[in-house]
């Protein structure tokens, strides 16, 4: 059995503009700034034994406030990227439609095998992302790890915990900087805590 902890970065400018983010960045705004240094006080009250962290620069630099605090050197891990969106990427939803309504239509109906042009599909992303969980998960066998990463990393796990399908809609919050604290034992997730972000100031509780 393993704990871990997993962590949507602080929000970005990007997310106030809700773009497209993928494997493109985007700084982390002001409130960002703030969530991770609230996230890191937080942890600092907290025993863990490893902290990884997707090495998309939102991410890092909400991983960095963390370290800074808690002494934990960073393992950054690729796979942790939020899902390729390769075209689609930089651009708001309205202007993802107007330049390219077919893929847009595609991407909207949760086609599980459709491939993003220059980007990945949503299994693709899904076995990354779990290949690389799974991995931590054996690593750190009867500890507590902390992974930061991204919102549909959250949304994936989440959906894998309960038995949810990827086809339907989403109605569970992704909070930046929250805590959401699973297990994960005998092959499966179990959600513990979800969408705590009782650390953040009621100005900084943002899940765009």
């Amino acid at each position: 059995m393993t704990q871990i902890i997993l962590i949507r970065h602080g929000e970005t400018l990007w997310n106030q503009q809700r773009r497209m983010q993928g494997h493109s960045d985007s700084p982390l705004s002001e409130t960002g700034v703030r969530q991770a240094q609230q996230l890191a006080q937080r942890l600092k009250q907290t025993t863990f034994n490893a902290l990884y962290s997707s090495d998309s620069g939102r991410a890092h630099h909400t991983a960095r406030s963390v370290a800074e605090v808690t002494g934990h050197d960073i393992v950054l891990e690729p796979r942790l990227r939020e899902r390729h969106f390769g075209v689609f990427e930089g651009l708001t939803g309205s202007e993802i439609e107007a330049s390219f309504p077919a893929d847009y239509a595609r991407f909207k109906s949760r086609d599980q095998a459709f491939v993003i042009p220059g980007g990945e599909s949503a299994l693709q992303f899904r076995a990354r992302v779990f290949s690389c969980l799974h991995e931590i998960a054996s690593r750190h066998a009867r500890e507590l790890a902390v992974v930061i990463t991204h919102g549909l990393v959250l949304d994936a796990v989440y959906r894998a915990a309960l038995g949810i399908p990827p086809e339907l809609p989403r109605i569970h919050e992704l909070v930046n900087a929250g805590i959401n604290r699973l297990r994960y034992d005998s092959g499966a997730w179990h959600v513990e805590v979800w969408a705590d972000g009782s650390h953040l100031d009621a100005s900084a509780l943002t899940s765009a």
